[in-house]
């Protein structure tokens, strides 16, 4: 029977465990979206995961709206990321980055006032993240064809740029909301030409993103986050089921290493549901590495992966308090919990200042 603690090989990555550090957002860089020297330390602390994906890193400034968030297109950025890759593998752990396009939900103060972009004429619901504090999202333009090229050109750069940052690999962004979680749903694309209406024509930008980064980084090194049962940040679909499933075909065909799904958390926060997840009919349409993420406590993370539904788990907020998660599971030891309000401040304070075990007490991977 598989479990947490055995190996994982990961396409060209050989993973120790199968506890992988989900992407999570901590706002750490500078204004100009440069990484930190704290950020090195904060995931060198977690480096006994499986694998850790880096939280969400903007592929450009069109697409990254976030306050003191990360990108990974300029050389001073892939400097920054450089010494956090660095950090990583001296604590004998793996890091892959996490590509991201926010899309409509990035505010025009990040773009010197111009427009978001997104499938079609819309607007998010809710306030963004500002330098400003919290301000209502603008409406975004669509983007015309003709953008559709340099926006995947983009992608590609990224890949390009984090594999010169020394990340093993790279994930693509599609879920939660974002630009091609925003192409993929009947919410927001009303779109009559080759990327709108039909699920084919859905997935299209999917598709064309995650073959050109598969093809400058290595399909082996490459990986998808999809949300396919949660409808966030005003996005959703009216029959997300053959969608998804269509999706996970199209990147089984290009032969990614893994895919990650993100179902909506028991508690409610950080995703809606309309529907049951669908974990179960995904496993079906994709060959490769299946990863689940949501709130998964030890218990049921051994259930899926003894019951062949996943072949390794994500933790998110677990490993914010608890730096060598992998250790405290293994000896069932009790989480401690985070203090919510540092999640998005700036500084050491509630950051790299998790105790970790004593000396000693982790096992070496």
């Amino acid at each position: 029977m598989t479990t947490l603690f055995e190996p994982l090989q990961l396409g060209a990555i050989t993973l120790p465990n199968r506890i992988i550090m989900a992407p999570m957002t901590r706002a750490r860089g500078t204004q100009h979206h440069v990484p930190t020297p704290i950020m090195a330390d904060y995931y060198a602390q977690r480096a006994t995961a499986g694998l850790i994906i880096s939280e969400a890193i903007g592929i450009s400034q069109q697409g990254l709206g976030w306050a003191y968030a990360t990108g990974i297109w300029s050389a001073e950025q892939i400097a920054g990321w450089r010494l956090i890759t660095d950090a990583v593998h001296a604590a004998g752990g793996r890091i892959i980055a996490q590509l991201w396009h926010m899309g409509r939900v990035v505010h025009p103060s990040f773009l010197d006032g111009a427009q978001p972009i997104a499938p079609s004429v819309t607007t998010a619901p809710g306030l963004a993240h500002t330098y400003a504090g919290k301000q209502p999202y603008s409406q975004a333009r669509a983007l015309p064809l003709e953008e559709i090229p340099s926006l995947i050109a983009e992608f590609v750069q990224a890949g390009r740029n984090a594999l010169l940052a020394g990340f093993d690999g790279v994930q693509i962004h599609a879920a939660n909301g974002y630009l091609i979680d925003q192409f993929l749903r009947d919410s927001g694309n009303f779109r009559t030409d080759a990327y709108g209406g039909s699920v084919e024509n859905r997935v299209r930008l999917l598709r064309e993103v995650t073959q050109a980064v598969a093809h400058v980084v290595g399909a082996d090194r490459t990986g998808v986050r999809l949300t396919p049962s949660s409808h966030d940040q005003g996005v959703r679909d009216s029959d997300p089921v053959p969608l998804f499933t269509r999706a996970a075909e199209v990147l089984s065909e290009i032969g990614i290493a893994h895919l990650e799904l993100r179902e909506p958390p028991a508690d409610g926060s950080f995703g809606v549901s309309e529907y049951p997840p669908s974990a179960a009919i995904i496993r079906e349409a994709f060959k490769g590495t299946l990863i689940l993420n949501s709130d998964y406590d030890s218990a049921r993370a051994e259930a899926a992966l003894a019951t062949g539904l996943a072949d390794a788990v994500a933790f998110g907020r677990p490993f914010i308090a608890n730096p060598q998660l992998p250790e405290v599971l293994r000896r069932g030891l009790p989480l401690a919990q985070e203090d919510r309000s540092t999640w998005f401040s700036q500084g050491i304070e509630g950051y790299t200042d998790y105790p970790g075990l004593p000396s000693g007490q982790v096992a070496t991977q």
